[in-house]
């Protein structure tokens, strides 16, 4: 069985250097002891321009396809554009009873996804990990606990998650996970400092169905397939889909769908590791 440090090896190490929102972040807050002490009447405008430093980082965590705050991955790269290559993936799995149901539509259109999970869950259920696996998918970390405060600790403890949740996939499903995503999609600040060295890299998305807050079947489809292209990276979940009118979570109606209008538009659904497989910055 793999070991958690042979899967950190699987990418190499990554030296971190401070994206632009941090560096302009350092910058301010070394200004501000310097201006106090020039003109502490104006502590005022100092506290201000920090908090409202504070929060632009905050909606840049909220906005997936930023690089202010840390390299994201929002498409595939040309190459595999060029293949006509989507990587769709799930998230907060594995489900006991959603997630085989996806399998096995995943299987009738010889479609691969990438399951980004929660480590506590995978845990719970390591033969359906295994069934991934098998079944030519891949298994991807979305933290060990999956809880709204991850966005906010520092860079050791978001590590630590990240770390702990990597042991228990791999020891689950056999393989180690070699792309990240946050929980809820926030990302704060710290995620990039805290993944350097990890050997993981971080992947968001190009376009999401909102299943897990929308049981409207059409709207979520609507969202997934409008200007769908070769390269995109969609989002659905297994883990915590909505429920629609007829109470069969959303997933299980418009994954059928959404496979359907990839087959009518000539695009295949691979996973991240075959998509970005011969690409330079993630090998």
């Amino acid at each position: 069985m793999p070991r958690l440090r042979d899967s950190l090896r699987l990418f190499g190490d990554r030296r971190w250097r401070p994206a632009p929102a941090l560096i302009a972040t350092l910058g301010l807050h070394a200004a501000a002891l310097p201006a106090l002490a020039v003109a502490p009447w104006a502590w005022p405008a100092v506290l201000g321009v920090l908090l409202a430093n504070h929060a632009a980082l905050g909606v840049l965590g909220l906005l997936p396809g930023n690089s202010w705050i840390g390299p994201t991955l929002v498409r595939l790269p040309a190459a595999a554009a060029a293949r006509g290559e989507v990587a769709l993936t799930f998230d907060d799995g594995p489900h006991p009873t959603v997630t085989p149901k996806v399998l096995d539509l995943l299987d009738r259109h010889g479609a691969r996804a990438s399951f980004f999970c929660i480590g506590r869950r995978a845990a719970a259920h390591p033969d359906l990990m295994r069934d991934i696996v098998a079944r030519g998918h891949s298994v991807e970390n979305h933290s060990n606990r999956h809880d709204m405060g991850f966005a906010l600790r520092s860079p050791r403890a978001i590590r630590r998650e990240l770390l702990a949740a990597q042991t228990v996939l791999t020891a689950a499903s056999g393989t180690p996970p070699r792309f990240v995503r946050a929980p809820f999609g926030i990302r704060g600040p710290m995620l990039d400092p805290a993944l350097a060295g990890t050997g993981l890299r971080h992947v968001a998305w190009t376009r999401r169905g909102c299943d897990t807050v929308c049981n409207n079947t059409e709207l979520v489809l609507a969202r997934l397939t409008r200007g769908l292209a070769a390269g995109d990276v969609l989002l659905l979940h297994d883990g915590a889909s909505a429920i629609g009118a007829d109470g069969t979570p959303v997933v299980l109606t418009v994954l059928p769908a959404l496979l359907a209008a990839l087959d009518t538009r000539g695009l295949r659904a691979v996973t991240l590791r075959v998509a970005l497989g011969a690409d330079p910055r993630f090998v």
